[in-house]
């Protein structure tokens, strides 16, 4: 299946994980800030953590994170969630959607939100590593999960519904896993921001940032 339109047509969506927003057993590193490490030595509960923006509601963003170990535990989860989405708890839970601030798809296959869940997906069990791609559609009001650059559908509705602002999220019982969020894209909202944003600027699996434009992005939702 062919990837969404905003990497053909769309720019690099600059955000990363938030230093400031993460439980305080997660440990980010890499230039810019791309690696998240949960549980660096063992784990007695549940972390997460945020990105540093806010998705952007008038426009349609898609990220992608790749893993390169076995997934195990209660739960390893990618998703978005509010401000007040917790990011830590003592105990091995579904972090993401565990209440109405946040929702997120857990590696055994299942979609959680407001503490219930529904089956989605495959597990991914027997995977010995992945690339789990989401896209959210800020005008739809949809968030789409793919692996491995095959789309598995649309996993939430009613996300244009929610007040308060979204960010990525992951989250993890495991000790030891690792995650590198490898691409940041979003789509144009006009030509102004079109004409305006680094557009150039691309973040792919294994290569370096490159910029063919030297401009600065007009939007606000840069």
């Amino acid at each position: 299946m062919a990837d969404p339109e905003v990497i053909q047509d769309g720019c690099f969506h600059d955000w990363s994980w938030n230093e400031n927003d993460r439980s305080h057993e997660i440990v980010l590193s890499g230039q810019n800030l791309d690696h998240v490490k949960f549980h660096p030595s063992w784990s007695v509960g549940t972390a997460a953590v945020r990105g540093t923006k806010a998705l952007p509601r008038a426009c349609r963003s898609y990220w992608e994170i790749s893993l390169q170990q076995p997934f195990y535990g209660t739960s390893i989860m990618f998703g978005v969630g509010t401000k007040r989405a917790r990011l830590h708890v003592d105990s091995f839970v579904n972090l993401l959607g565990e209440d109405s601030e946040s929702m997120g798809l857990s590696h055994k296959g299942l979609l959680w939100h407001e503490g219930t869940s529904r089956e989605y997906s495959r597990p991914f069990l027997d995977r010995k590593s992945a690339l789990i791609s989401i896209l959210f559609d800020g005008l739809r009001g949809t968030l789409t999960y793919y692996k491995d650059g095959e789309s598995m559908g649309v996993a939430f509705w009613g996300l244009d519904q929610i007040s308060a602002d979204l960010y990525p999220m992951v989250a993890s019982t495991a000790a030891k896993i690792e995650m590198r969020l490898v691409k940041t894209r979003r789509s144009f909202i006009s030509l102004q921001d079109r004409c305006g944003s680094p557009c150039g600027r691309y973040v792919g699996i294994g290569s370096a940032e490159q910029m063919f434009a030297h401009t600065v992005c007009s939007s606000r939702v840069c």
